[in-house]
């Protein structure tokens, strides 16, 4: 599957479709509790000192203006569309964020912050800033620039707002953020936003604040106003804050050159004096990748491509994304699946997520083991023993597979199996045509289940069609995704299961999705409003209670199975040692736990100055 550009359309409704449940004050995503911060970096220190100068070519797709913009507002959780490098890695390098995320170790890496803190009884953020930073434009970079940051994104309509009811800058290197509804995921909107310049957003900040003090929100006359003239506005280039900026006038269709900004956040830190970014998707780099023209991609590149990287030197980098392809099961078209679990679990063992995967992606199509609708990666920060051992085990059994579709009453008669009422089990499967791994997927997916007895036939339908026929209820069986690549909390990953595709948020497409009823029963709970697990699952602050609503969810998700994962994808990234960059990342450091699409490890790497020129 492409890289996504920005949120993708099944993130962004994991984001934006919350208010559509009206249930914003509950529905906020859990976090770790607030770690110990670690940070190797300061303004103007030498962080990896090692060799300086020399260059690293990248790639990553743009449009170039005027259908690309330079409008970084919301990034990167409600981001205008189209902004130039900021759906992806390479934007954090112009415009930093507070901090980056360390998956693996749960701890937060910082960069224009100093620390953060949680007064619990107030339920209140500070963040203190360091104190030197600027901005290309020559402004200082203060705490007025997160209340520019915040204000837009209530412009933007950003959930954060949904439970936080106060910012506040108390000098220039404090800023606090109040929470109304406690929510451990308020951490990572407040330090992994990147921060806006004033000198640029000011005076969209000032209108939202003035139409929010009046009593009136974004969808009165004025807030619907502010919204468009934020989505519309389109700076001639950014004000950078971070070490690099683009050299605008070598920005053509196929490439462009991020030189360095001498007055940027660790600007003396940062080893390379260019950046070549090439433009494309995976046909256009792949070759490019084949030249050694470039360094390091997060491109999907099929297995064969993947080989060939290898054998001409490259490294594969194997980071989770933390998601990956699932069968969705349309529950009103075909109701046999629904009526009992055991259908869904029998077609869960019937067919080998192992070989699924390495069809589909080679060593990066990964099984998952554990079936909680979260990554397996996970699983030791948010699912405790106790929990874990209650859930099923679904390794590859055909022959388990075959009882349970017989205590359901299925039938086989000459190797097919027949339902209840006597028809043919027969179900035609719609995938994403234009994504090769999710395409090879389905592939196998569907010679396995028929091999087994279930015949399957294909239906391929592009990428921007295919989720919007899984809304409105055009399939029977479907491939769309499980799991969340920016978040690191389970909450979304449920969101993502139980809800994008079903019909609270699948309505805004005029469908009802899978029509799987969130007011059900389960086993060992009997009967339990899922909607209200999931908002359990990501409200408050107790760690203990987090974590056990989280447990409680995981067996319910691993018992019903509304929708089946097939595998986890983890990049299969090339990365050149030895040619412009000394060393990249390996895949046993724990930075490569990061997601390949949220907290991108050479990227951090660049920031920090631990990656290196030859």
């Amino acid at each position: 599957m492409s890289e996504p550009r920005g949120l993708s359309r099944r993130n962004l409704l994991q984001v934006v479709g919350m208010s559509t449940l009206g249930v914003a004050g509950v529905t906020a995503a859990a976090g770790c509790s607030p770690a110990k911060p670690t940070s190797s970096t300061s303004p103007g220190a030498s962080g990896g000192g090692g060799k300086k100068g020399g260059d690293f070519h990248g790639g990553w797709p743009y449009l170039p203006s005027p259908q690309g913009n330079y409008n970084l507002v919301g990034s990167p959780y409600v981001p205008v569309p189209n902004a130039i490098l900021f759906g992806g890695p390479y934007g954090d390098l112009i415009a930093p964020p507070s901090a980056y995320y360390h998956w693996k170790e749960q701890t937060w890496e910082f960069f224009l912050a100093d620390s953060y803190d949680l007064d619990k009884s107030t339920n209140t953020y500070t963040v203190k800033i360091k104190s030197g930073l600027k901005w290309s434009d020559g402004s200082a970079l203060s705490s007025k620039d997160y209340l520019t940051t915040f204000w837009c994104q209530w412009a933007m309509n950003s959930p954060l707002w949904s439970y936080i009811d106060k910012i506040d800058a108390p000098d220039d290197t404090t800023f606090t953020m109040r929470m109304n509804s406690p929510a451990m995921v308020v951490e990572r909107y407040l330090l992994r936003s990147n921060i806006l310049p004033t000198s640029v957003y000011g005076d969209f900040a000032d209108r939202a604040k003035t139409i929010q003090g009046s009593g009136k929100d974004q969808s009165s006359t004025e807030g619907a106003k502010l919204n468009s003239d934020v989505v519309k506005f389109t700076p001639k280039e950014y004000v950078a804050s971070g070490p690099y900026n683009i050299d605008y006038k070598t920005i053509n269709n196929t490439q462009l050159t991020m030189v360095k900004n001498p007055t940027g956040f660790n600007a003396n830190t940062v080893n390379f004096d260019t950046l070549l970014i090439y433009n494309g998707e995976t046909p256009v780099v792949t070759p490019l990748v084949l030249s050694k023209d470039v360094d390091y991609a997060t491109h999907g590149f099929p297995v064969a491509s993947e080989k060939q990287f290898q054998s001409i030197g490259y490294d594969i980098l194997r980071p989770p994304t933390y998601s990956g392809p699932a069968l969705y099961m349309n529950f009103d078209k075909v109701p046999e699946f629904l009526k009992d679990e055991k259908v869904r679990q029998a077609l869960n063992y019937a067919f080998d997520h192992k070989q699924n995967g390495t069809v589909a992606l080679g060593e990066s199509g990964v099984a998952p083991t554990l079936f909680t609708g979260f990554s397996d990666n996970l699983a030791d920060a948010w699912l405790d023993p106790a929990y874990k051992s209650k859930l099923i085990q679904y390794s590859f059994n055909q022959d388990k597979a075959a009882t349970l579709l017989e205590q359901a009453g299925w039938k086989r008669s000459g190797g097919a199996w027949k339902l209840p009422d006597g028809k043919a089990a027969s179900y035609q499967l719609l995938y994403p045509s234009d994504f090769a791994d999710w395409s090879a997927a389905a592939k196998d997916l569907q010679q396995q289940l028929t091999k087994f007895g279930i015949k399957i036939s294909l239906h391929g339908v592009v990428s921007t069609q295919q989720p919007i026929d899984v809304d409105k209820g055009n399939f029977q069986l479907a491939i769309q995704g499980w799991g969340n690549s920016t978040q690191p909390y389970p909450y979304f990953s449920y969101v993502q299961a139980f809800l994008t595709h079903n019909y609270p948020i699948a309505k805004n497409n005029g469908g009802k999705g899978i029509d799987f009823p969130l007011q059900t029963t389960a086993p060992g709970f009997g009967k339990i409003d899922i909607q209200k697990m999931i908002n359990a699952s990501g409200s408050g602050i107790d760690e203990a209670a987090l974590k056990a609503n989280i447990g409680k969810l995981a067996q319910v998700f691993n018992s019903l199975l509304p929708i089946i994962p097939l595998f986890e994808r983890h990049g299969n990234s090339p990365a050149l040692n030895g040619k412009r960059v000394k060393q990249f990342p390996t895949n046993s450091d724990p930075i490569t736990q990061n997601s390949l699409y949220a907290d991108n490890e050479v990227v951090l790497w660049i920031l920090n100055g631990k990656l290196q020129p030859v």
